[in-house]
């Protein structure tokens, strides 16, 4: 008889998920977008929430029905290359170039630099800090048979108690209306569609094709053995693990924006985080806030290198081990981590630009598989089409992080304006969304007149 998961079951994998996804952006973009959102917040967590839980969830789901062993198999449906380079793409962004050492450079910035006082911006704390954080974070993620212990029984629950103790006493305490605040930026004129951006910076989506193997592994290993009951479970804990996330982004945007009560808005959400602890708490709230970062970005690193090291040591058997490997990613996350945080931010965004909108088809292929058989020409078409419209988002926030010198020798300005001419809302950061449905039709109709083809002969 099959064996069916208890609901503390469900409970503690949707913890274990939660705790990977929940970092370091998870907490500073929120609650930026909050302070810059005023009064028409409501709009932008909609949006937010769209990126920020609603396209994890169906990336997990995604994995789960796809009955894959990973994103590799998943996106080799496209063709075995374009499965190999979107994989490596993907775990490289969320892993060892951009993800994990944004986790440590936002523990040290948000919650240990502001107690240093005038060492602000010193090189040595953040070279000694990220020493340790990979330390901790190597020692876990070198038992990751352990993992659903380490995360979902342990940094989890610490981290969700230090968060409690803030974001509860600020939304029992607020410093200001929401409905005084002026909204600002591009918050002013499209929430929904900046709060929809802003999501893409926590990267949860594409941690999402990363992370669901990781959950259809612990539901196996619980007992579960046949592939709809593992998909069944691993959607439920999903389902579980996304309510617990969007109520607490929905109570940092909250905050975020209450805060602008009593505080102009901050360059950054860490520094709004680290103001509204020490309006709330004084010198205490620093400490807290230190705990709460350090926690949320030192569980979600383990499940980040836990997921790169099990990944490449697959795609490169008899290369590495997987301790090899996962030495080898926190090495290059510590000496990346040590460029600073405001530049891994920049850079980051255009890689997100590009990688967002193929994950995010590569997840509505997925579960709308059935309609056409999971047909190649269909994941071909669409692909194709939202990969060429991609770059052009690419060009443009990269032209918007490199110096004007370098952006106007690569003609970046250019294919920008190309691209708002002729690209249905790429002002919107959503050019891509045309050319996908253009290549779904074309896709769609080659795989009726070919079934049709097939029956005729």
């Amino acid at each position: 008889m099959e064996k069916k998961l208890r609901f503390g079951e469900y409970i503690t994998i949707a913890s274990m998920l939660f705790g990977l996804f929940f970092g370091a952006g998870n907490l500073i973009f929120p609650a930026s977008m909050g302070q810059l959102a005023g009064h028409n917040v409501w709009q932008a967590i909609g949006g937010f929430l769209i990126t920020g839980v609603g396209l994890p969830l169906l990336a997990v789901a995604a994995l789960g029905v796809s009955r894959c062993g990973g994103l590799a198999e998943l996106s080799s449906r496209v063709s075995r290359g374009y499965g190999m380079f979107f994989t490596c793409a993907l775990y490289l962004t969320i892993g060892p170039f951009f993800a994990i050492p944004r986790c440590a450079t936002v523990s040290f910035t948000v919650g240990v630099q502001p107690l240093l006082g005038e060492q602000q911006g010193a090189a040595l704390p953040l070279l000694v800090f990220s020493l340790l954080f990979f330390g901790a974070a190597l020692w876990f993620s070198l038992r990751p048979s352990n993992i659903l212990t380490w995360v979902g029984k342990v940094l989890n629950p610490l981290f969700l108690a230090c968060l409690g103790i803030l974001v509860i006493t600020a939304l029992l305490r607020p410093a200001g209306a929401i409905s005084a605040v002026e909204p600002q930026g591009a918050y002013a004129a499209a929430p929904f569609s900046t709060g929809f951006l802003e999501g893409y910076n926590t990267m949860d989506a594409l941690a999402g094709l990363a992370f669901g193997i990781i959950v259809v592994n612990v539901v196996r290993g619980l007992g579960v053995r046949q592939p709809g009951a593992v998909a069944a479970s691993t959607v439920k804990a999903g389902v579980f693990s996304s309510v617990i996330m969007a109520a607490i982004y929905i109570a940092i945007t909250l905050v975020g924006a209450q805060s602008r009560g009593a505080y102009p808005a901050s360059a950054n959400g860490g520094e709004a985080l680290a103001v509204i602890a020490r309006h709330y708490f004084g010198t205490a709230g620093g400490l807290i806030l230190a705990l709460t970062v350090t926690f949320a970005c030192l569980k979600t690193s383990v499940g980040l290198i836990t997921s790169c090291g099990e990944t490449f040591k697959a795609l490169f058997p008899g290369r590495f081990t997987y301790k090899v490997w996962a030495i080898g990613f926190c090495t290059v996350s510590f000496l990346i981590a040590n460029v600073g945080l405001n530049a891994i931010l920049n850079y980051s965004l255009p890689v997100l630009m590009f990688l967002y909108p193929l994950a995010i088809t590569l997840i509505l292929l997925t579960l709308l598989g059935k309609v056409y058989q999971n047909d190649g020409r269909v994941y071909r078409w669409v692909t194709g089409f939202t990969l060429a419209a991609a770059l052009f988002d690419f060009a443009k926030a990269l032209a918007g992080a490199l110096p004007a010198a370098v952006s106007a020798a690569l003609h970046l300005d250019a294919a920008v304006e190309f691209a708002g001419r002729w690209l249905p809302l790429f002002g919107l950061g959503l050019g891509w969304v045309c050319p996908a449905a253009v290549g779904f039709v074309i896709g769609f109709v080659l795989h009726k007149t070919g079934r049709a083809a097939a029956r005729a002969n």
